[in-house]
């Protein structure tokens, strides 16, 4: 009797001493050994999207990868190969351009946006009178690039709305509008620059022609800017569109749907966006 005692004793202290080693040599997986979600974003929503993935992954212990450019040529990229799973675009057209080839959702309105004229010191405009400040011979008017960047085709929408107010503005907004950003080869401001502030500090256009969210930064970063809304007539919406790659992991499609949070709109909004 005494033989098995001691016999089993010496079986649990073996076995208490394997489990030992055994949680001493495994470790909670760390985000650094975690794949991140990569998510492909349009230039606009880049310091949103950073704060709201900051949260997610203090939240969820969940990496993720943010790449941002104009959704365009973000576009183009993932249709050669490149390894999004998780598209927020500045329009609808171009996830729907990705669903539609097939391996994406179906996109989903996840926030909005809208133009406003952002203008030097010297430009005196209000509403009123920004499309006759617009046509003036002597103002240069700048724009992202249409087809690469959402924001160049809401320019051009601007302008078929301005033929409308004043016949012959739509070839004359055509012909002279710069396309100054969002092209492949757009030169790109120095490290720590905002685009739109950096183009309007170095006078390359009087007026800009860009996102409401992104003329509210170029000011704050170069505070003699001014920002113009546009007048109704001229108003141009901006749809936010989300897609899911169709094979994601799990982790993209949680993230897609964080977008749509109370959390995450509350981001957005306190930056300047709209409600989906």
């Amino acid at each position: 009797m005494v033989r098995r005692s001691l016999m089993a004793v010496a079986a649990a202290a073996a076995l208490t001493t394997v489990l030992s080693a055994c949680s001493s040599n495994t470790k909670a997986p760390s985000m650094a050994d975690v794949a991140p979600v990569q998510v492909y974003a349009a230039g606009s929503l880049r310091e949103a999207l950073t704060e709201i993935a900051r949260q997610h992954e203090a939240r969820t212990g969940q990496p993720v990868a943010l790449t941002f450019g104009a959704s365009g040529l973000l576009r183009e990229r993932i249709e050669k190969g490149e390894p999004a799973q998780v598209f927020a675009s500045a329009d609808t057209d171009h996830p729907q351009r990705l669903a539609a080839r097939g391996g994406w959702q179906t996109p989903t309105v996840f926030t909005r946006n809208a133009l406003c004229a952002l203008t030097s010191e010297q430009i005196s405009a209000t509403p009123e009178t920004l499309l006759a400040t617009l046509l003036r011979a002597d103002v240069r008017v700048g724009t992202s690039t249409p087809r690469a960047d959402p924001s160049g085709d809401y320019a051009w929408a601007l302008f078929r709305k301005a033929d409308g107010v004043r016949p012959g503005a739509f070839a004359q907004l055509d012909a002279k509008a710069l396309k100054l950003t969002g092209g492949a080869d757009s030169p790109k401001p120095p490290a720590g620059r905002g685009t739109y502030a950096w183009v309007m500090d170095q006078r390359q256009a009087d007026v800009f022609l860009t996102y409401c969210t992104n003329a509210v930064a170029a000011q704050a970063e170069v505070p003699r800017l001014r920002v113009v809304q546009l007048p109704a007539a001229l108003q141009v919406g901006a749809a936010y569109g989300l897609t899911v790659r169709s094979d994601a992991p799990a982790p993209a499609a949680t993230f897609a749907q964080t977008l749509l949070q109370p959390s995450a709109q509350a981001v957005l909004q306190r930056l300047g966006f709209g409600k989906p």
